[in-house]
């Protein structure tokens, strides 16, 4: 039974991270480098500032907690300017990013979810590292697809392909 609930939480977990996924690459596609490094409002984060502190956030409770690696964040360089970076490059880094995680939490066993660890000052398990990983990634995909949708006016269409109308069975 604690093998298959584990497993049902993992395939979850890379559900939700593949979605977010999914969806910043339609939100960005409505996009430039422009409005990448655009502040939306005063102490706002621009699109991406986003990426990389979803990127930075998922490597470290995800690939570097529940992996037991070494952290090496640098959070605060996550909100600084790099109009350097293109937004090809940040999605590759984000691509990356989450295939890594859903590498990790594929790879993780019972012990690992269970055992605790400290990630930026908080006392969490693995399943607890994952949890937070996957809600701030889609809480971050969230904002992403509201500023894309406000600097463009277009309708994202996240679930064309899917009838949400449909009732529970």
């Amino acid at each position: 039974m604690e093998e298959q609930l584990l497993h049902d939480y993992k395939r979850n977990a890379i559900f939700r991270l593949e979605e977010s996924l999914r969806m910043i690459k339609i939100a960005m596609e409505y996009t430039d480098d422009v409005l990448l490094w655009k502040t939306p409002f005063p102490n706002g984060m621009t699109l991406g500032n986003q990426l990389l502190h979803c990127c930075g956030n998922m490597t470290q409770y995800i690939i570097t907690g529940l992996g037991n690696r070494p952290d090496n964040r640098k959070r605060n360089d996550e909100f600084r300017e790099h109009k350097h970076l293109k937004k090809k490059d940040l999605l590759n880094k984000l691509e990356v990013a989450v295939n890594l995680s859903k590498r990790t939490i594929e790879e993780g066993t019972v012990a690992t979810y269970i055992q605790l660890r400290s990630l930026q000052g908080f006392q969490l398990s693995g399943l607890g590292a994952v949890f937070h990983a996957v809600e701030h990634f889609s809480y971050h995909t969230g904002q992403i697809a509201f500023w894309v949708k406000q600097q463009t006016g277009k309708d994202l269409r996240f679930y064309a392909h899917h009838d949400l109308n449909q009732n529970n069975i």
